[in-house]
């Protein structure tokens, strides 16, 4: 489930600076980048910023005419000499199809790639390290294009919906950020890749009810707790075609995932993670492409889980290479904190950040001067800081960013590390950003130096962070929003925001947090506040994340409520006016507080929940749950329809019927069992919306006049 997409939520936009990553630039060299501008491509120089045109709308305008191309995305190749640009994109769940274009920036010369194939229906284009092929998904095969003579060549010929080659079924990209299953060799003579066997893989039918005059079916492979996974092998094929040669696979692949793979970096063979079905023992092996052979040379071992490196990361899967290629850096958790460690191909380690704190993210690696970027918050974990570490191990971590901004930080950093775009963002000031140069922290423009030019969020006085200890000794970072004319000797009702689950944090010192957007506004008289539990991604340590193993739905959601517990109890808080709100694992929070809890929720807002966890992806259910059936105990008290007789306070359920990610089906199984207890309640099925319930006109003003409307009726606004 998805956190850092969120849809409409409890306070707007609800911190979206610290949810999504900084956006990146293309680097064509150490000093310059590329970007796209009004359908030209600009190159932008450092430290100056000036521009120049590098490639021209008009210059890609296709010689059949119909106007510049109008691209969606553009990727520069590696000898920076050919441009793969899409267009007619199509996003289908994870991946996105497209008509692909390779422009070559020397020979000034644009041409279409797969033009033999059906518009707008190529998946994973992919250019080769030299520039002269593209590699792409078509109907489930690979195919490989000479981007000069547009030879085409198709490397696989098996591939059918059952059998996928070069991508992803569904779980895999949810859960493992999987969805390029291409990986070009160096020297730009092979591919990797994955295949995926479905065949076992249940099928799942959403219903389209509104299309037509007749239902449509809507099917797809989709892997439930307990049920056979896809069955996920790698194969590597020469360019010039030929036979696959397959990584030797164990006897059970039906219960293993290959969750990233690449080439080293001299192409002598290939760097292999392989997990276990429970996700507890992370395996690396060095696989030979010519005989298929693997070796294992590291192994990483968790009571609970361990997070694939895209998870923790927030994305970027790919293996970070030092020492030519000889050693790469590794996360593990088995010291009690997300330490880094460099790995050489033996499997030798050697731990370079020292310190009891979190690595939250890779930010660059400038082997030059013998550094690791990297972020953390040891002091604050509603905060990330820049820090920076030596690669041979020696001395302490430094901290990088400014010690007079207090808040959230960005990088994303110039491929050797000397430039860096740096964003700031925190409650008390409006977001900025500002280009440095590197390792001086030191800002290429006074003008947009941040520390000179901070400017007040004017609601920051309203805004509030916390700490709340409950019962049971719990300490909970949390954050509150008070109403403009707050007056202290009045009580005010609050509106609980909740997710609660590992997939996401919710309390967070960045920009966003307000309450003035949404469906309601505290300055007509509410209280917004948000508290971080057991089990959220924070910086915390490995025994605060993972104390929510087998425990999902159960000790996340008794932290919520222990500190609603004493929040209640403060002399401006309304106790008989308390709501709750929660989109997906926060709508699941949602039904649980209002069934277990209704004591101290007396209205709760439910979005997009998952109210049995039996009916979710197998992943994710069985990583923060364990395996069926032995965990079967952990699904039932964890899942929100153990306790709907529960619900005596009002409750509003949200779900669109073509969620493909939380499934509809779960829902009408509640409904069911609140309806088998006469508990009452109302509920709003969107037809054909997806998870974020945003498709379709008017859906957006509808749900959130629902909302406001119930949340009035029920939790009214004001002081008394």
């Amino acid at each position: 489930m998805k956190k850092w997409q969120p849809a409409l939520s409890l306070i707007g936009l609800l911190c979206l600076f610290n949810l999504t990553a900084h956006a990146r630039q293309t680097w064509d060299s150490e000093n310059t980048y590329l970007a796209a501008e009004q359908g030209n491509i600009v190159r932008t120089s450092l430290p100056g910023l000036t521009k120049e045109t590098l490639v021209s709308s008009a210059q890609l305008t296709p010689p059949q005419g119909g106007g510049p191309l109008r691209f969606s995305q553009f990727v520069l190749s590696a000898d920076k000499k050919k441009l793969l640009l899409f267009t007619d994109s199509r996003r289908e769940y994870h991946n996105t199809f497209s008509s692909c274009w390779v422009y070559d920036i020397p020979a000034a010369k644009l041409c279409r790639i797969g033009a033999r194939h059906q518009p707008g229906q190529l998946l994973n284009a992919t250019l080769s390290p030299n520039g002269q092929y593209v590699a792409y998904v078509y109907d489930n095969n690979i195919y490989v294009e000479n981007a000069a003579s547009q030879e085409v060549r198709q490397l696989t010929t098996d591939g059918n919906d059952k059998l996928l080659n070069g991508w992803f079924d569904y779980v895999y990209s949810e859960e493992l950020f999987l969805t390029n299953g291409i990986r070009w060799s160096p020297d730009s003579r092979k591919i990797a890749y994955w295949q995926m066997d479905l065949s076992k893989v249940g099928t799942f039918h959403m219903i389209n009810n509104t299309d037509s005059i007749y239902p449509k079916l809507v099917p797809f492979a989709f892997s439930k707790p307990g049920e056979p996974n896809a069955e996920a092998k790698i194969g590597i094929v020469a360019v010039e075609g030929g036979k696959t040669q397959w990584i030797q696979r164990p006897e059970n692949p039906q219960d293993l995932y290959l969750t990233q793979m690449d080439w080293t970096p001299d192409g002598s063979r290939l760097l292999l993670q392989q997990m276990n079905r429970k996700q507890n023992e992370s395996k690396l092996f060095l696989c030979h492409p010519a005989t298929g052979d693997k070796q294992l040379i590291y192994t990483d071992r968790d009571e609970a889980w361990i997070d694939v490196k895209s998870f923790w990361m927030r994305g970027g899967g790919n293996y970070d290479w030092v020492n030519n290629g000889k050693a790469f850096l590794w996360a593990s958790e088995k010291s009690g904190w997300r330490k880094l460690y460099l790995v050489d191909l033996t499997g030798k380690e050697l731990l370079i950040t020292k310190g009891d704190y979190d690595v939250t993210a890779i930010s660059a690696i400038d082997e030059k001067n013998g550094f690791v970027y990297f972020m953390a918050s040891p002091a604050n974990a509603t905060q990330l800081y820049l820090y920076r570490a030596s690669l041979k191990g020696t001395g302490t971590p430094v901290r990088i960013s400014p010690a007079a901004l207090e808040g959230t930080h960005r990088y994303s950093f110039s491929p050797e590390g000397k430039w860096a775009r740096h964003s700031f963002s925190s409650h008390k000031y409006q977001p900025a950003s500002e280009w440095l140069l590197m390792p001086a922290h030191k800002a290429t423009d006074t003008a947009t130096a941040i520390e000179q030019h901070l400017k007040e969020n004017p609601a920051y006085k309203n805004i509030s962070f916390f700490k709340v200890t409950t019962d049971e000794g719990v300490e909970m970072d949390g954050f509150m929003v008070k109403p403009a004319n707050f007056d202290a000797t009045k009580k005010y009702p609050v509106v609980f925001y909740v997710y609660s689950e590992p997939a996401g944090a919710s309390v967070n010192d960045g920009a966003g947090i307000g309450g003035r957007g949404g469906f309601f506004n505290t300055d007509s008289g509410y209280i917004a506040i948000a508290v971080e539990g057991r089990g959220a991604p924070a910086p915390k340590g490995r025994a605060w994340r993972k104390a929510i193993y087998g425990n999902l739905g159960w000790i996340n959601v008794n932290d919520q409520a222990a500190a609603a517990r004493k929040i209640i109890e403060w002399p401006f808080i309304d106790r008989n006016r308390v709501a709750v709100y929660g989109s997906s694992g926060g709508g699941s929070t949602t039904l649980h507080l209002l069934f277990r809890y209704p004591e101290i929720y007396k209205v709760g807002l439910a979005s997009a929940g998952v109210p049995s966890h039996f009916v979710y992806n197998s992943i994710y259910q069985e990583r923060y749950l364990g395996v069926l059936p032995e965990s079967r105990a952990n699904y039932i008290k964890g899942s929100a329809i153990t306790y709907a007789k529960g619900l005596t306070g009002h409750l509003l359920i949200m779900h669109g019927t073509g969620d493909h990610n939380v499934h509809y089906q779960g829902e009408e199984m509640l409904l069911n069992e609140l309806m088998k207890h006469n508990r009452q309640f109302q509920f709003m099925p969107y037809p054909n919306r997806t998870h974020g319930i945003s498709e379709g006109e008017g859906t957006g003003l509808h749900r959130r006049t629902m909302m406001a409307d119930f949340l009035r009726q029920y939790c009214p606004p004001g002081g008394i």
